[in-house]
């Protein structure tokens, strides 16, 4: 009988990842939404400019990285599909049945879908970036990587496509549904930031929240209570947070 290691474990998971024409399909999405935006958002403000290019100090970075406000929820909606796909399928019986320990599936799940997310979400956000500036060259309001700030915001777009990646991940293996954890990761990213605007203390709490403290990376001046690395550090912490209890509650349950 072949013993079960974590080579043998990972090397499955990569071979159910990249077979699914749902996860290339949901990856293309997020591939073009960053990339696709990173001309269109360029192209329509240097359009827009009949007299002349804007005044000094124009966020020319932060317009070619707008398609990221998108290309979230479909990393996150990949995540959950990792996992809950084969719960819908029935599936994760035979993967449980050939891995009984259970936490190392979890752990080659997160590890394949991190590295497949951060090169995908790195590359797009690359691109997007030398396209978007290449049409803000013509109106003399480009950045160049060796800017300050620069560099770490355009990598720190695949950090964050990544890590809501694997929040989404989390929440599949929480909650062990599809619509469930596309529902919750929605509330989360866009019906829950709503609400605490709406509350007195929502300007105290609202940097806090998942999304906008891991923007702050993506960001060249984050001008908020939190530094770029101190917001994707909160942003970590929901993540790890949420993938702890899938994994407590994952040894417990039954497949």
């Amino acid at each position: 009988m072949t013993a079960v290691t974590y080579p043998r474990v990972i090397a499955s998971e990569i071979t159910k990842l990249h077979s699914l024409r749902s996860s290339r399909l949901s990856m293309l999405i997020a591939l073009g939404l960053v990339v696709g935006l990173g001309v269109l958002v360029p192209w329509m403000s240097v359009t827009s400019w009949r007299n002349g290019s804007p005044t000094v100090g124009y966020d020319a970075v932060g317009r070619t990285l707008s398609g990221i406000y998108l290309a979230q929820i479909a990393f996150g909606v990949l995540g959950a599909m990792v996992i809950t796909g084969e719960y819908a399928t029935g599936s994760i019986r035979s993967t449980f049945a050939a891995v009984p320990r259970r936490l190392p599936v979890l752990w080659s799940k997160l590890g394949v879908f991190l590295v497949s997310t951060l090169v995908l979400g790195t590359l797009a956000s690359v691109i997007a970036f030398f396209c978007g500036q290449a049409i803000f060259a013509t109106k003399d309001v480009d950045a160049a990587l060796g800017d300050p700030h620069v560099l770490r915001a355009v990598l720190g777009c695949g950090l964050f496509l990544a890590a809501m990646g694997a929040l989404g991940l989390a929440l599949g293996a929480l909650l062990r549904n599809t619509a469930a954890a596309i529902t919750t990761l929605s509330m989360v990213l866009f019906v829950v930031p709503i609400i605490v605007d709406l509350t007195p203390k929502g300007e105290e709490i609202g940097p806090y929240l998942p999304s906008a403290a891991g923007l702050t990376i993506t960001q060249l001046d984050p001008g908020g209570p939190l530094s770029a690395w101190g917001g994707f550090g909160v942003l970590c912490a929901y993540v790890a947070a949420t993938i702890a209890l899938a994994a407590f509650l994952l040894v417990r349950r039954d497949a």
